[in-house]
């Protein structure tokens, strides 16, 4: 019975091994029957989970207990001994390499890299702290109080293999009584860095068991370099590989799933291979993974799918070592390994709470939000798990002195697993409850309660515009509000009375709000990307930055702090400007040959000629293998004569060249520092020359020779033009990662745009103040301003660059299209679904091509802007037309382009450069005393870049300009005069007008209402040929029907009107309400845009027409009321 199984515990070369229970090796067993108790646990682990909705320590222990049984039948029945012989013969490193790759690729997987990369050196002290911590004290106990013959050696193994903390269990009961996103990364990151580290020297300690038994400590640190530096190498090469395959278009999701976990399990057999720590390459892989790494949706699948093997491998973990424990010797279960157990518990949970105590001053650094009740809670995660019991083979099959109870290893630590899953998690959820740290704080249940009541609101709404339809008309609508009113209860929370919320101040509130935002940012960094508006490294980068300044309490992130995050691109310029300096240009200006003077012609054609310089390289290259011999001891005193008459050769070749220049340059051959650094090599190979003929005539001077040998190394400063050759190159890769960095810039700017333009429309829904919403509004608004001047710079400083970038991502979201309206039309039974795969492959092609765009695109030339303008609609009639009247106009640095209260002298199109805009808020043609009180009269700025108009509402109404234009940079713009202008209306008449003002209303539209019109899909295009949206004007007391079948949205964009039944005023801009039947104009001119419900008929087409006739009737009889000089308000949107 003494004698052990060697698939676990390993066994002398040339002895059969036997098996734990004691059965000889050759007994006989049948084939199949293991798999099906594999399957069984498997399936009777899942039944406990799922339909008796036991707890995962609970079914774990079941299960364990179950194996235990088995082992003890195994050892007294050959019976059951055969249907387990194939577990007992399994190896325990293969059993180690079956479970742990996916379980910790799933593990570090979860890891916010982000977070952790911003806290390595604190999580990495704070896992070196534990690792220590648990391998002296546990250590010590195990030597101390175990009654079962352990040495040392087998006690620090055993304490080793104990202190690991599961990076699984640990975290998820902190998942769920909502503790910071940061302690559990910084909770896994610990588990995962000592699990690696423990593969690590249990790799060196069985790599080296091979060969000898004594190590010496500088072979154990090297050993640890080489095993850590390789198996991260290999795992972030294994996570690009993976990357590349999981973001290949062309790929299936079932393809891609069976793929990943393939080559998850292929880089950990390489690493181990290689005799390197697979665990620590699978950590790397899954932290460098990250959810932009995947295709939409995929993360979520692969995930799925780890969940589910990592569950079945806990299952099948538990019960073959159950199995294994139950067929060791029985004698040795006394009632002392009860008492040992204990005190192992007792002293693992000890040694956690020393660790957190150590480690509390570098966590209370980390956040403000710790303090000594978090400290609490996180004392009770170290709780062990699979890992540890994967490992607990190890410590017999290492040990020296081998012990006559191996499987009391594996017991215990199972147990220890099973007690600290089971006890640790509880207190941990019960401590969170009596501290009050599961209670949700009093600003984050309000932004809840607010989004909860914008729910309830868009529902109430669905139905109030669904009892419009006719065919809905016999539905029991109160039945439908019973059913459909939402009664969520914050969980873990204590209701907030209305003096709590009164108490609470404005920073407060602003702080959760600021948390809202970072979360609504990132979440539009990721659909960004996935829409492929945003490169993948830009949203990475711009995701990456938002974490790190997420804990910096009070921090909003601006476009700057964003730029010190990628670490900015002034080294590139600084080394190209280094380079260009360095550069040699052959400037013909120099000397330009005058009279009739041959000679000095002949060698002006000499030393200008491109052969002339390639001869020069050429005697360079040719000088390398003398120049070797010469430093080459060796075979210099054989060739000593020869490299002398050899040196003489090139020296005569340096003077022949340096002469040619003189004689033809004079004194300007100084003026090129190349030529400089010439003439100084040639001084000093002449120095060289007198250095040796005096060496040859006083031998005997050891001062002489010194300097002759100093001086012959200095013949290497020869080669130095040669650097003439690769300074050019080194320029244009220096151009190229200049415009990849200044690409990747502008991408990342504009993708930071959009998200502050995302969550100003949507903290309106979590924002209970006014005040609050209004402060968060100016810091949006404000980091926006200065994002949008950033992009302005950089596409001044770069235009052929950010003109490619507009170019491709243009590209990129037509094709994105498409492809929707692909899904959409095979979805519908359109197109069959074998054509539809070809046709999207056809697709997907195109924006594979995409990645050998070119970098840089040549601006076109001005009049190619002419197209721009999207009210001309690429006609070539209307761009001829203003082409022939059209101006270019040149402005320098600080010029104004037009001044506030000016009447405007045309408009202008901005070629290159950027401008902007200051001014009160827009009127929009609401007089003064009309509006409230309290409507902002700050300053507001706006930056206009390359495309945009300067002046097209004023001119359209001929009134004062109400913004100042200045130039920020040197811009060029296309002029447009008034009359010119007027003259294409009365030309191109009614239609011209009239487009004008459908972009101007369609852009206020979009600006102030996108959050209601995202569904719309509404574009200038659209508008014009599909009459999805048209303008209608409404002079004053002029009355106007809303036909609520036809019209989906109403939208005042210009002017104000009033409710005829309510006598409610609306001004602009405002979505006029549901219950609106009938409105009047109250403003001179009111423009409303009409949104249409579905798609017009031909009347519709007509009515549009006739409202189109009718608005161009009531602006040409107003006229003359435009040229009046009383106040009013022209748009101020940047493009207008």
């Amino acid at each position: 019975m003494a004698k052990t199984n060697s698939s676990f515990w390993g066994e002398n070369e040339g002895h059969k091994p036997d098996l734990v229970c004691g059965r000889p090796a050759e007994s006989i067993y049948s084939h199949g029957h293991f798999i099906a108790v594999m399957c069984l646990t498997v399936v009777f682990g899942g039944f406990m989970r799922s339909f008796l909705k036991l707890s995962e320590v609970t079914a774990l222990t079941v299960l364990s207990v179950l194996g235990f049984v088995m082992g003890t039948l195994a050892y007294h029945f050959i019976q059951v001994h055969h249907l387990v012989y194939p577990l007992l013969r399994t190896s325990s490193y293969a059993l180690y390499c079956y479970v742990s790759p996916l379980i910790i690729f799933m593990a570090a997987l979860d890891v916010d890299f982000y977070i952790l990369k911003n806290v390595l050196w604190q999580v990495s002290l704070t896992g070196f702290i534990s690792f220590s911590t648990a391998f002296i004290i546990i250590g010590y106990v195990v030597t101390k109080f175990n009654n079962h013959s352990w040495d040392l050696q087998c006690s620090l193994l055993f304490s080793m293999t104990l202190g690991i903390t599961d990076s699984v269990h640990s975290v998820n009961s902190l998942k769920t009584i909502g503790i910071s996103k940061m302690y559990i990364d910084i909770i896994r990151g610990e588990s995962t860095i000592i699990c690696g580290v423990t593969s690590i020297l249990f790799g060196i300690l069985r790599n080296n068991m091979q060969q000898s038994l004594v190590f010496r400590e500088f072979h154990v640190i090297m050993d640890f370099s080489f095993h850590m530096l390789g198996s991260i190498f290999f795992g972030y090469w294994g996570a690009r590989i993976i990357q590349f395959i999981l973001t290949d278009l062309f790929s299936n999701t079932l393809t891609s799933v069976i793929l990943c976990i393939s080559l998850v399990y292929m880089t950990f057999y390489i690493v181990e291979f290689f005799k390197m720590s697979g665990m620590l390459a699978l950590i790397t892989v899954g932290m460098n993974l990250d959810s932009l790494s995947f295709k939409p949706r995929m993360e979520f699948i692969i995930t799925k799918f780890l969940i589910m093997f990592s569950s079945v491998f806990q299952y099948l973990t538990y019960t073959f070592f159950g199995i294994i424990v139950g067929c060791g010797e029985v004698n040795y279960f006394k009632f002392n390994i009860l008492t040992f157990t204990l005190i192992l518990f007792v002293t693992v949970n000890c040694v956690r709470w020393l660790t957190i105590m150590l480690v509390s001053p570098i966590l209370t650094r980390l956040t403000f939000e710790y303090n000594w009740r978090w400290g609490v809670i996180m004392s009770w995660s170290g709780i062990k798990g699979v890992f540890n019991l994967l490992l607990a083979p190890e410590i017999f099959n290492l040990s020296e002195h081998k012990s006559e109870s191996p499987q009391l290893f594996i017991f215990y630590i199972q147990l220890i697993s099973l007690m600290t899953m089971g006890v640790n998690s509880y207190m941990m959820t019960q401590f969170a409850r009596k501290l009050g740290l599961c209670a949700i704080s009093l600003p984050r249940q309000m932004a809840m309660q607010n989004a909860i009541n914008h729910i309830q609101e868009i529902i109430h709404n669905t139905i109030t515009l669904f009892k419009t339809e006719k065919i809905l008309t016999n539905v029991n609508w109160t039945l439908v509000e019973e059913k459909t009113r939402i009664q969520y209860e914050i969980s873990f929370h204590v209701a907030p009375s209305e003096k709590d919320q009164e108490s609470l101040t404005d920073e407060v509130l602003i702080e959760e709000a600021r948390l809202h935002v970072a979360i609504i940012q990132m979440s539009s960094f990721e659909k960004q990307c996935q829409d492929g508006i945003l490169d993948t490294q830009a949203a990475r980068i711009l995701i990456g930055a938002t974490k790190s300044y997420c804990p910096v309490q009070g921090k909003f992130m601006s476009i700057h702090d964003v730029s010190t995050y990628v670490k900015a691109r002034s080294w590139l310029i600084k080394f190209k400007n280094i380079l260009s300096f360095l550069e040699y240009r052959k400037d013909k200006t120099l000397f330009i040959p005058y009279g009739n003077n041959t000679f000095l012609i002949f060698i002006y054609h000499i030393v200008f000629s491109e052969e002339f310089e390639y001869a020069g390289h050429v005697i360079s290259f040719i000088y390398i293998y003398p120049m070797i011999i010469h430093l080459w001891p060796l075979p210099r005193k054989l060739n000593v004569s020869s490299l002398i008459f050899i040196n003489y050769y090139f020296i005569f070749l340096y003077v022949l060249e340096l002469a040619l220049k003189i004689i033809l340059l004079k004194r300007k051959y100084f003026h090129q520092h190349w030529n400089t650094v010439e003439f100084f090599i040639l001084c000093i190979g002449i120095v060289d020359i007198f250095c040796i003929y005096f060496v040859q005539m006083r031998p005997d001077n050891l001062v002489l020779i010194q300097m002759t040998v100093i001086i012959g190394y200095l013949r290497v400063i020869r080669f130095i033009p040669l650097f003439k050759i690769v300074i050019p190159l080194l320029i244009n890769v220096a151009e190229v990662q200049i415009k990849k960095r200044l690409s990747l810039m502008y991408s990342i700017t504009k993708g930071y745009v959009k998200s502050q333009e995302d969550a100003k429309f949507l903290v309106k829904q979590i924002s209970g103040r006014e005040s609050i919403y209004q402060k968060l509004y100016e810091i949006l608004e404000t980091n926006k301003r200065d994002a949008v001047k950033e992009l302005g710079l950089i596409e001044h400083e770069c235009r052929d660059v950010v003109i490619a970038l507009k170019t491709r991502q243009a590209i990129q979201t037509v094709v994105a299209k498409a492809l929707k309206h692909l899904a959409f039309m095979c979805s519908r039974g359109i197109i069959d679904k074998h054509e539809g795969i070809e046709m999207n492959k056809v697709l997907l092609s195109k924006i594979k091509a995409l990645n050998n765009f070119p970098m840089a695109i040549p601006p076109p030339t001005p009049d190619k802007y002419l197209h721009n303008i999207v009210w001309l609609e690429n006609k070539e009639v209307l761009i001829e037309f203003f082409k022939e009247r059209a101006k270019l106009a040149y402005f320098d640095y600080g010029d104004v382009i037009c001044k506030e209260g000016e009447m405007p002298l045309g408009i202008y199109l901005i070629i290159s450069g950027m401008a902007v805009l200051h001014s009160l808020p827009p009127s929009f043609g609401i007089d003064h005393p009309v509006k409230s009180e309290g409507d902002s009269q700050s300053m507001f700025t706006e930056y206009c870049t390359c495309g945009d108009i300067i002046g097209e509402l004023s001119c359209l109404l001929k009134r004062e300009i109400e913004y100042t234009a200045t130039c920020e940079t040197i811009l060029q713009a296309c002029f447009i005069s008034l009359e010119d202008l007027y003259e294409g209306f009365d030309v191109f008449w009614p239609f011209l007008e009239y487009k004008i003002w459908l972009k101007l209303a369609l852009s206020t539209a979009l600006q102030y209402f996108e959050s209601a019109l995202v569904d719309e899909g509404l574009t200038f295009q659209k508008c014009v040929e599909l009459n999805a949206a048209y303008v209608d004007t409404l002079s004053n007391c002029n009355e106007m029907t809303i036909d609520k079948v036809t019209m989906k949205f109403v939208i005042v964009v210009f002017g104000s009107v009033i409710d005829t039944k309510t006598e409610v005023p609306y001004l602009a801009p405002c979505i006029l309400p549901k219950t609106c039947e009938q409105i009047q104009g109250t403003s001179d001119l009111s423009k409303l845009l009409v949104i249409q419900a579905s798609k017009p008929a031909d009347d519709n087409g007509s009515k549009v027409m006739d409202s189109i006739s009718s608005s161009s009737q009531v602006a040409d009889k107003e006229y003359p009321w435009k040229r009046k000089e009383s106040e009013t308000g022209s748009h101020y949107r940047k493009a207008h």
